[in-house]
């Protein structure tokens, strides 16, 4: 749950009188002006450490007024990107919410000073679910705006924050909760109260229509719970419908190519992307987006047992295309085959697929910008933009025909990947593409997920990336 809002139209000085935990955000760095106490107290603040205004561009700072209120100050860099304003906007709000305040006040001179401050406190003020005997973290409840009123802007960051909490809180649910069966209920509580139209395609019913890449990683649990669950967001005024396919693998224990307990441990963490796309529906809904979505949620465990899919198995997906199993460990692409299927048979505008897919991404990126693939370079030169702009960073990747030659099998039409791992993160967009019909296609390979100590504005090791981007994305396709 979000932090309510309050806007103030009064003169800032109230914030100091009313409010505990106060955010000043300075314009330019100007000198501090005025002779209250929170002036004051910044400039014997600069004074003593010999700063200038302008080093708090640099690195917020904070002090403690007569009557105990914590004071940050802060300001904007004009040459600082979106992610650069946001990572400096949450390391000033740590300071506030370190304490964990109930309320905090935000003093923002302008309307991107207030996006970047609100969006930071709301997704850094609700906590993530824990099953401590005692909370840690109390959630933000209020928070009070002095400065900018703009309403229909207000309501735009407010979407965005709550789809990457959704995201977030979903991802978080150790896998005892969140199994295959929990979260298609939870997916459909969700369409129940947002009013999205829900269609789910269950093992059985995949295994009559020959979904045999999703069902080959889906046989493998006891209970056969795994499902394909489709969920559509329509809008009267959409010209363009949107595909958004997410993997959501509840736990990835590598099958019978078991992962070691260091790489296992975390896998409940894998069905990220579906949450991705739960999130990005969520703010679509919120904000009315004059678009159309179709979601599809590939959601599946990969375990171990006598039933589980096997090396050199060929298994023939929903497309038609026969698949030789090379490591029962790459199950993402397998269940994501037959959602592409799914979803271009519908005959989407625009294809985009979010997955942890590949350990070679974060070989490649790291965990601070994910990794993407395109089917033309405009929609490449796309996805870089929106990633500047919403401050969720994007690397584009080559998607090369050559490529395939890796992925040449003896006795199927394509391999599942290779054994010995160079360029898996390419091989798997390659193998994908098999299964798009050849719509137009975006790849997010979600390197970025999860980053410890936080990333850009969100101070959790998870970082819901993706949602933002994606909604960024949508809007300058419509």
């Amino acid at each position: 749950m979000l932090a309510r809002l309050q806007v103030h139209a009064g003169a800032t000085a109230a914030a100091f009188r009313q409010h505990r935990h106060v955010l000043v955000i300075l314009p330019a760095a100007q000198a501090p002006g005025g002779r209250g106490e929170a002036e004051s107290a910044l400039r014997a603040l600069l004074a003593r450490r010999h700063l200038k205004p302008q080093d708090l561009l640099k690195k917020p700072l904070c002090a403690n007024l007569a009557d105990g209120t914590l004071v940050v100050w802060t300001a904007l860099d004009a040459k600082h990107t979106r992610f650069e304003a946001l990572a400096a906007m949450r390391s000033a709000l740590d300071l506030l919410l370190a304490e964990n305040p109930l309320e905090i006040a935000v003093i923002a001179p302008g309307r991107l000073a207030a996006e970047l401050a609100l969006y930071c406190a709301w997704v850094n003020g609700a906590p993530l679910p824990e099953r401590k005997s005692k909370a840690t973290r109390k959630p933000l409840k209020v928070i009070h705006l002095y400065g900018e009123r703009d309403a229909a802007a207000i309501a735009v960051v407010r979407a965005r924050a709550e789809g990457n909490l959704l995201c977030r809180e979903l991802t978080t649910l150790p896998p005892n909760e969140l199994g295959p069966a929990t979260y298609r209920k939870r997916v459909a509580a969700l369409a129940r109260e947002h009013g999205w139209k829900r269609e789910e395609y269950d093992f059985a019913r995949l295994k009559k229509m020959g979904a045999g890449a999703f069902c080959a990683v889906a046989q493998g649990s006891t209970a056969l719970d795994a499902a394909i669950v489709h969920l559509r967001y329509s809008h009267p005024q959409a010209r363009r419908t949107i595909a958004l396919v997410g993997k959501g693998i509840c736990y990835d224990t590598g099958g019978h190519n078991l992962k070691p307990a260091r790489y296992m441990y975390g896998m409940h963490e894998d069905m990220n992307g579906s949450a991705v796309v739960l999130g990005i529906l969520l703010a679509a809904t919120r904000m009315k987006l004059a678009v159309n979505l179709d979601c599809w949620l590939a959601i599946s465990r990969n375990d171990i047992s006598p039933r589980a899919y096997h090396q050199n198995e060929v298994v023939t997906a929903l497309n038609g295309t026969t698949i030789e199993i090379t490591h029962t460990d790459a199950e993402g692409r397998m269940v994501l085959a037959d959602t592409l299927t799914l979803a271009s048979r519908k005959r989407p505008d625009l294809m985009v697929d979010f997955a942890t897919l590949t350990g070679s991404m974060h070989v490649a990126l790291g965990n601070r910008y994910s990794g993407a693939f395109a089917t033309s370079d405009t929609l490449a030169a796309k996805a870089v933009a929106a990633g500047r702009a919403a401050g969720e960073r994007i690397c584009m990747f080559p998607l090369d025909a050559d490529y395939d030659d890796a992925l040449d099998s003896k006795i199927a039409d394509v391999k599942q990947c290779t054994l010995d791992g160079e360029a898996d993160h390419i091989l798997a967009a390659r193998f994908l593409k098999k299964f798009t019909g050849e719509r137009a296609w975006l790849h997010v390979d979600l390197s970025a997920s999860s980053c410890k100590g936080g990333l850009g504005a969100v101070a959790s090791d998870l970082t819901g990336f993706g949602v933002t981007w994606a909604l960024q994305m949508i809007e300058a396709q419509r």
